[in-house]
């Protein structure tokens, strides 16, 4: 396990004592655990000495503060992860068996590492492969040569070690970057091109195929979105479609043939693309009651632009429609600016904006790349949060690991969020109430300057430092009588060894 997270992350909240009485007989935390990571500092997701709450029913005008308000609570928490594409699996088993198992535990363990709980993986070839390739002959539209041979060699055996490790539970979706090339406009796989009508039929059958394929291996699919990116002509695998496009073919095909092949539970994403189109395409499919029906959720990107008020606006206009981030990650690659802090701010900028505008998830691209940012058969060399030297054995974690960290180590699947208001522009954040009834608490200050601010809880404020260029996560344990949204029937939530 990496050393910064042996030695700081691994700190549990037991003494993190929930006591004290209240006027009118509630019981109110007494402190908050703090965890740390800062440009500059040694160590990252740092346990510092907890912070204890004291009376203030009424913080001044001056006084910088972030208020938390647990009866306030709005989306539930589906989970945080990352893409375990065939770059990340073809670089993990490169590696020596001990560092293996080091990334595994970094990740996926959700009380030695930093737990995610969200995964997506690839139907057919991505420009993260390091070939292209799909799973039937040319001209087989009945799908009898069907055959996941590819997958079997790295990527599902990669998949399962996951599966293994994350004892918390982990939610798989799956995502195609193009149809075969002979199901195409342009026989070809890259490069754009529309899927060909006359294919529609056996390209909704291909989904089924792989999620019975993969399920047959015991890995378990929870839903799949239609395209990835269906509005770029990449130089990569990639497939076109226009919203009535989109809204058609799962009307009129994907939807119903999920249904009839007793797969009707896998959850249908739309759109996967970026947040500057957001609402026109959720519109396009959403405002159709016979496409709507089959529908879960919209997907998003970031690579154009923050758009964060297009998430809003989508929720709050099909409010039963959830939204989640599908895929984001940081380029193109250059080994120099493997330590720039910069990469990590924008991770938990795009975190807590999109959880505050109503995201239920969010994912990351590759979880592991090579010291060259692949591999890749397309030269789209870009970063992931670990990078694997296949030469040398060594991982280097950049910060944007331990930023990702500070959410999903400590927000947990089934979380609903809640208020978190801050009185600083320099200080964002978000905040969730966890189903054991512990509150997790984000807090980013990009800037120049240290600030110090109280979180305020119920008529309880406890002074915390934000240095400058940090991200913090304060941990509430559940008070016994504090009012709440939510019943914490669940067990505590431990982060130590």
């Amino acid at each position: 396990m990496h050393k910064n997270i042996l030695t700081t992350a691994v700190l549990g909240l037991t003494g993190v004592i929930c006591a004290g009485a209240a006027a009118g007989g509630e019981s109110l935390p007494l402190q908050t655990a703090v965890y740390l990571t800062a440009k500059g500092e040694p160590n990252r997701l740092a346990k510092l000495p907890d912070s204890k709450f004291f009376n203030l029913e009424q913080p001044s005008e001056q006084q910088a503060a972030v208020f938390v308000d647990p009866q306030k609570t709005f989306q539930t928490l589906l989970g945080i992860g990352g893409a375990l594409t065939d770059a990340s699996a073809e670089t993990f088993y490169q590696l020596p068996k001990d560092r293996q198992q080091e990334v595994l535990t970094a990740y996926f363990d959700p009380v030695k590492g930093i737990g995610y709980s969200l995964g997506r993986t690839h139907i057919n070839s991505c420009d993260f492969s390091s070939a292209s390739y799909t799973y039937v002959k040319t001209g087989d539209k009945e799908l009898s040569s069907f055959d996941i041979a590819p997958d079997l060699k790295q990527r599902i055996p990669f998949i399962k070690e996951v599966l293994h490790t994350a004892t918390g539970g982990m939610t798989l979706f799956v995502s195609p970057w193009s149809p075969p090339a002979w199901m195409k406009s342009n026989n070809n796989m890259l490069h754009g091109g529309k899927l060909l009508p006359e294919y529609y039929e056996a390209w909704a059958h291909y989904y089924t195929c792989f999620i019975r394929a993969y399920e047959k291996q015991g890995v378990p699919i929870w839903g799949l979105t239609v395209q990835n990116e269906p509005m770029a002509s990449q130089t990569w695998e990639s497939c076109l479609y226009s919203a009535g496009e989109e809204r058609d073919f799962v009307k009129l095909h994907l939807g119903p043939e999920l249904a009839k092949s007793g797969l009707g539970d896998k959850k249908i994403i739309i759109w996967d693309h970026n947040r500057s189109l957001l609402y026109q395409r959720a519109k396009a499919v959403l405002d159709d009651d016979a496409a709507a029906k089959y529908v879960w959720g919209v997907g998003y990107h970031w690579y154009v632009g923050d758009h964060f008020e297009n998430v809003s606006q989508v929720q709050a206009a099909f409010p039963g429609t959830k939204l989640l981030f599908t895929e984001g990650c940081n380029g193109p690659f250059n080994a120099r600016q493997l330590e720039d802090w910069k990469w990590g701010e924008l991770y938990a900028k795009s975190m807590i904006n999109d959880f505050n505008h109503g995201a239920v998830g969010w994912t990351d691209w590759n979880v592991l790349l090579d010291e060259k940012g692949g591999p890749n058969h397309v030269g789209n060399y870009c970063f992931a949060p670990v990078h694997g030297d296949t030469r040398t054995g060594k991982l280097t974690y950049q910060n944007s690991f331990y930023y990702i960290g500070h959410f999903s180590k400590f927000i947990r699947p089934g979380a609903r969020r809640i208020v978190s208001s801050s009185t600083l522009d320099e200080l964002q954040t978000t905040a969730f109430l966890n189903q054991d009834g512990s509150i997790a608490v984000v807090v980013l200050n990009t800037s120049e300057k240290a600030e110090s601010f109280v979180l305020w809880l119920a008529g309880r404020a406890a002074k915390v430092e934000s240095p400058a260029h940090s991200i913090l996560s304060l941990v509430v344990p559940h008070p016994a009588g504090m009012a709440t949204a939510t019943n914490p029937a669940q067990p505590s939530l431990t982060t130590g060894p």
